[in-house]
């Protein structure tokens, strides 16, 4: 077996390092110097932006109830988790990030970035590789981890 990079952490820590200054750049990293947008789209993108927001900020909190005592910051089951199927997790298997990609979206709507809807890309792109290792562990845990994963979308109900 090759040996774990002390830099990775065992149970995935620098995801959680990577995924806060990922956050960070979304929320207050540049957001370009691109035109202002057109009044009539600038207002629509403000209201799609605090929907998305409010949306995902939903999601999120409701999965990491429904999740319970099995919630853990790293991608790393603990050791004691059960497989959670049910609720927004028969929806999607990861709501809170999808809940969190919604809200990032939705900032860079709400705020009009063009770099800030890049940083939302970068955050999804970083959720997908995150959810590949975590359901790595997963399957290695729960034999019907396999099924639930053909059965249920990754991070977005119905497309992805």
């Amino acid at each position: 077996m090759k040996p774990h990079p002390w830099w990775k952490g065992r149970r995935g820590e620098w995801y959680v390092a990577l995924q806060a200054a990922l956050f960070a750049l979304v929320v207050f990293g540049p957001r370009g110097a691109a035109p202002a947008w057109p009044a009539g789209l600038a207002a629509g993108a403000g209201f799609a932006g605090l929907a998305l927001i409010a949306a995902g900020a939903a999601i999120s909190v409701a999965a990491v109830f429904h999740l319970g005592r099995n919630l853990t910051p790293l991608p790393h089951p603990k050791d004691d988790a059960t497989l959670i199927e049910s609720g927004l997790y028969g929806w999607v298997r990861h709501p809170i990030y999808c809940g969190l990609i919604l809200a990032a979206f939705g900032w860079a709507l709400f705020v009009q970035g063009a770099l800030t809807l890049l940083w939302a890309l970068v955050l999804l792109v970083f959720f997908d590789i995150k959810s590949r290792r975590e359901e790595a562990w997963l399957l290695a845990r729960f034999p019907a981890y396999a099924d639930y994963r053909r059965r249920v979308r990754k991070l977005i109900p119905f497309i992805y």
